[in-house]
């Protein structure tokens, strides 16, 4: 057994081009570490709806060099059945440990299959490569990106000519392509043939930018922003600048990008202690909000001042107010999100006349709405722009919130004032999420298996009216691994993160609000309802 491993590493030591991961996995065979070379070697980096997402390191269960031109082989293998033999494949990266490195590599492969291929000039948020696809006309898109995972990752995320992310059945097909891939010694990786492409395609980006906003509106709010040490501070400036907003207050400890992320744990605007130093920013200048991005920029968070202290408005808080601000402007067409989201976009389009379309988890599905006009999920994605960029899209989305604060401001208001007034029309839509990050990745699974064979009837006292096993898909969803609970005013949505080891338990309660003055103690009976739903939901699951 120990020699078969040996042998496989071996094997691949030969075949990888990179002196780094060469020297890493050279250290590990003259060591004999076989513990640490069976988890490289237990399997492959699985290719999914997400692209490819893991840990940076030498060996097939780790992000490297190897792996991606083996990816990149399939996808060309796989556009060029689909008949794009002299297809264009534009190739974007943000400023993580070896991003530019797989960038360059998936441009050999690309140009050495037959296609043509074109580079981003640097590091730059992926909505430009998701705009950049449909700008010029691609067949397809790579952005490498682990977005807001933590220093140690790195990703690949494919996009198809309607600029956006592959869904059903071509991850399928590709990832079959990349199985059939013999070896690399077979893929041709010439030295150049590819283009690098200038500053236009971002200019063209910029100024699409402005036309998010409507003309002549008032533009005051002053912010605070972070770019999370990623890509995303000179372009959400620079649009800025175009609009007209005073410039932001920057964070500068994590505004300029650094792949190892030094201030925070997770470079997740969610996690905690993440925006600390954004507050700490806020209490010294006063701003109007504040505007966080994830590292690539797809993401947009917004904080507010709420009584003497700062907090971080939920994505779903923010859903509904660009799909307040967009009714208020005239919006037409079809408003979607996620069915992990609030039910409170679909009342705010029910009473707009607008159509509301519930999707699966995830922009690759949100973006392929008909019509779609706005599209929100609740982990702080938001796509305010579908003809533009087909995706979320941090930097458009920080513009949207911007002039919408600028609005309230005019006005003497905030946007929690507004938040309050959504309340009193449409009830309390409060929600929360149970999520549990594990090691190992089986304890996700016996939690799932568990709440199906031992289904729940209640959670916090109110009975459950209505259980809906995910997997075997409904009328309107494909199927998923997912659990969805109707209660009497609550619903719970149970599933496995796609890009995370974590289970996620997604809570909603709508409590009715008769005026203004019942909103702190809806906001009370809400609070004790999502913690009850929490505690039975992780007894229930054993978690």
């Amino acid at each position: 057994m120990h020699d078969e491993l040996i042998a496989q590493a071996q094997a691949w030591l030969t075949e990888d081009p990179d002196p780094d991961t060469r020297t890493e996995l050279a250290r590990l065979i003259d060591a004999e570490d076989h513990a640490e070379l069976a988890a490289r070697f237990s399997g492959t980096l699985q290719f999914g709806t997400a692209g490819l997402r893991g840990e940076l390191g030498a060996g097939p269960m780790r992000m490297n060099r190897s792996v991606v031109i083996r990816a990149a082989a399939g996808l060309a293998a796989y556009l060029r059945k689909q008949g794009h033999d002299n297809g264009l494949v534009v190739i974007g990266y943000d400023a993580r440990h070896k991003s530019r490195d797989f960038a360059l590599d998936t441009a050999a492969v690309m140009t050495g299959a037959g296609l043509r291929a074109a580079v981003l000039p640097r590091p730059l948020p992926t909505p430009v490569l998701a705009f950049a696809i449909r700008h010029l006309g691609a067949v397809a898109g790579v952005e490498v990106t682990a977005s807001h995972n933590p220093p140690r990752d790195n990703g690949y995320k494919v996009y198809l000519g309607d600029g956006s992310q592959i869904v059903p059945p071509a991850d399928a097909d590709i990832a079959a392509e990349i199985a059939a891939v013999p070896s690399l010694t077979t893929v041709r990786r010439p030295t150049e043939g590819w283009d690098t492409l200038d500053d236009s395609v971002l200019d063209a980006y910029l100024a699409r930018t402005d036309a998010v906003l409507a003309k002549d509106t008032p533009r005051t709010a002053r912010t605070v922003y972070t770019a999370m040490h990623g890509v995303g501070k000179d372009v959400l400036l620079a649009a800025f600048a175009r609009a007209g907003f005073p410039e932001p207050a920057l964070v500068t400890e994590q505004a300029d990008p650094d792949p190892e992320f030094p201030t925070v744990a997770f470079p997740n605007p969610e996690e905690p202690g993440a925006m600390d130093l954004a507050f700490a920013k806020a209490r010294e200048t006063a701003p109007d909000l504040i505007i966080a991005n994830d590292p690539d920029a797809d993401r947009c968070a917004v904080a507010v001042q709420d009584g003497a202290d700062w907090r971080m408005l939920r994505g779903d808080e923010v859903g509904a107010l660009l799909a307040a601000h967009l009714v208020r402007r005239g919006a037409t067409g079809t408003f979607a999100e996620s069915i992990v989201s609030s039910s409170l976009l679909g009342r705010i389009a029910e009473k707009a006349g607008l159509r509301h379309v519930e999707t699966l988890t995830g922009f690759k599905w949100i973006a392929r709405a008909e019509g779609l006009r706005y599209g929100y999920e609740e982990a702080l994605g938001y796509c305010v722009d579908p003809d533009g960029v087909r995706d979320k899209d941090g930097i458009t989305a920080a513009l949207l919130v911007t002039e919408l604060a600028s609005q309230l401001k005019e006005e003497g208001r905030t946007l929690l004032d507004l938040l309050d007034d959504l309340a009193v029309e449409h009830g309390l839509h409060a929600t929360d999420q149970l999520s549990v990050r594990v090691q190992d990745l089986s304890l996700i699974a016996a939690a799932m298996t568990r709440l199906r064979e031992q289904p729940p009837t209640e959670l916090a006292g109110l009975p459950i009216t209505r259980t809906d096993d995910l997997t075997q898909g409904t009328a309107d969803l494909p199927p998923t691994d997912g659990l969805r609970y109707t209660l009497d005013g609550a619903r719970v949505i149970v599933r496995p993160s796609g890009t995370e080891p974590k289970l996620k338990c997604y809570l909603e309660v709508v409590i009715p609000v008769a005026s203004h003055t019942d909103l702190p103690e809806a906001r009370a009976q809400a609070t004790a309802l999502l913690e009850s739903i929490k505690r039975d939901l992780s007894t229930a699951a054993g978690i």
